[in-house]
């Protein structure tokens, strides 16, 4: 099957491909270098970062590719603000925003020339989005892993959307073989988000323990949690979602205020470190849903390159007809 050709504003990765922006830390710079230079959308989270912190990622990722390179930041952090404008400041080629989006980061993109790409949940919300200047959405389901926004299956959102607005649509949660592309491209995505399954690679700055932690997890071991932010989250069982669900789980020693909002029931933030250092008891692990695709730790070329052979190999899938969408101006 041939691609679509994603365009996001100027932006025309040779793949239709956006890396997920994983916290906290593991979509780092050279992960999302290694996702820009194989022709995808490489993407730096900035959630748990400081602004100077992220701006030094920019700056390393651009050392090593002159591929796309774009941030994610959830809009939860008390520190959204500074870290979207430090970014756009560096001369970031997008932005990509998590967990709710504000009429404000549209208008700094406007100002700077940089397309804002929020995550959304409902055509409701892609709606607005576009009203708003969204260059484009990731249409995230509930296949996804970590903190979720619906019940809803991506499969059934993303032909809402797709009918729903003119801008590109891109499909994510659960996302991670040839096929699953394919399917996301029936249902009227002109790209898809990967997230765990580029977690999972040579280049993931996640600790080994964490990576094989993927590898080894089945179907079985995928449960929701509670997460202070709020939210639901999917993640792999291990001994810290059994504390939390006996209500153990440590309370924060020292709150940092990273969130706007936070139950403080126990520190996200310092679970998500203790991951991706390694520290896997005493840490949460985010995960999609079908972690069981994923059997070995490949590089990033390697992922591409197996993905796009296979795509080759598959036949088109039935086209989606987007109806045309009348869109008004803000």
């Amino acid at each position: 099957m041939k691609l679509p050709e994603l365009k996001i504003a100027g932006l025309k990765p040779s793949l239709p491909i956006l890396q997920g922006g994983m916290a906290v830390r593991l979509s780092t710079h050279r992960l999302a270098a290694a996702v820009a230079e194989a022709g995808g959308v490489g993407i730096i989270a900035g959630t748990g970062m400081s602004p100077r912190e992220l701006v030094e990622e920019i700056r390393k990722a651009r050392a090593l590719t002159k591929g796309i390179i774009g941030i994610n930041v959830m809009y939860a952090v008390s520190a959204f603000a500074d870290l979207v404008k430090a970014a756009i400041g560096e001369g970031i080629d997008l932005v990509v925003s998590g967990a709710g989006f504000s009429r404000d980061m549209f208008i700094w993109g406007r100002e700077s020339g940089t397309p804002i790409v929020p995550i959304v949940s409902t055509a409701r919300l892609a709606r607005t989005a576009e009203k708003l200047g969204a260059s484009a959405v990731v249409v995230e389901g509930f296949e996804a892993g970590g903190h979720l926004g619906t019940n809803e299956s991506v499969k059934k959102i993303v032909p809402e959307v797709a009918e729903a607005v003119s801008i590109p649509v891109i499909a994510a949660g659960g996302i991670v073989e040839a096929e699953d592309i394919r399917e996301a491209i029936g249902l009227g995505a002109t790209g898809v988000q990967m997230g765990i399954r580029f977690s999972a690679s040579e280049e993931g700055n996640g600790h080994e323990r964490l990576k094989q932690a993927y590898v080894d997890a089945g179907a079985e071991d995928i449960i929701l949690i509670k997460s202070p932010v709020g939210l639901p989250g999917r993640a792999i069982r291990n001994a810290f979602t059994e504390r939390m669900a006996e209500g153990r789980a440590p309370a924060p020693e020292h709150c940092v205020k990273c969130l706007k909002v936070c139950s403080k029931v126990f520190c996200i933030r310092q679970a998500l470190i203790n991951a991706q250092e390694g520290r896997l008891d005493d840490g949460i692990i985010f995960s999609g849903k079908y972690i069981e695709k994923i059997r070995e730790i490949l590089t990033v070329r390697e992922i591409i390159s197996r993905l796009a052979s296979r795509l080759a190999e598959l036949p088109a899938p039935p086209q989606f007809r987007r109806p045309l969408v009348q869109v008004s101006s803000v």
